[in-house]
């Protein structure tokens, strides 16, 4: 089997992190532009995809999307920050930007149990970066975690195997960072 994650990179800062984080856990990854067309993807076969952050809001005009066949795949997606709210849109989630812009350390409140969460406790410190939110969840998520300031900090697809975060798991200040990451992998 091809063991490859695919980061698709929407021009975080931390898209070195994520691929860091993900070959420290054993794992060979690649990073790619946004816009890498499907037969690339197809030939690079990941047996997952990451969606990175970005400087771009979802609302705008030029905001950058992956090919939207990347849905159909049938394969794990992981959306951090801007990849989260790419999720979010895709699937009809409201997007928008948030009255307060979060940027530093946050308290998530686990609210349901999943294996995104195995061995993780019920609140955990991570670390948020972003002017943009969702504001309303679409029914086909479900919520898994939210801080003070985000409720839907993190949700995934009722039947797709689609995760989406709000805060980075890949930098330092998220203390469970990496084991959510794993729990992603594995």
């Amino acid at each position: 089997m091809h063991n490859t994650v695919l980061i698709l990179d929407f021009g975080s800062q931390y898209t070195q992190l994520i691929a860091r984080k993900i070959r420290e856990a054993g794992v060979y990854s690649e990073i790619h532009p946004f816009n890498l067309d499907m037969n690339s993807i197809k030939r690079i076969a990941p047996k997952a995809i990451i969606l990175s952050g970005s400087p771009f809001s979802i609302g705008h005009a030029s905001a950058p999307h992956p090919d939207p066949a990347i849905w159909q795949l049938g394969i794990p997606i992981l959306g951090i920050c801007y990849g989260m709210q790419l999720v979010g849109n895709q699937f009809g989630a409201k997007v928008a930007p948030a009255s307060k812009r979060e940027y530093g350390k946050a308290n998530l409140q686990i609210e349901k149990h999943d294996a995104l969460f195995e061995g993780i406790e019920q609140a955990s410190q991570v670390w948020m970066s972003h002017a943009d939110k969702i504001e309303e969840i679409a029914d086909a998520f479900e919520v898994l975690a939210h801080t003070q300031n985000s409720p839907h900090a993190a949700f995934k697809h009722r039947e797709l195997p689609i995760y989406a975060l709000q805060f980075h798991p890949e930098v330092h200040h998220s203390l469970c960072g990496k084991h959510i990451l794993a729990n992603f992998l594995f």
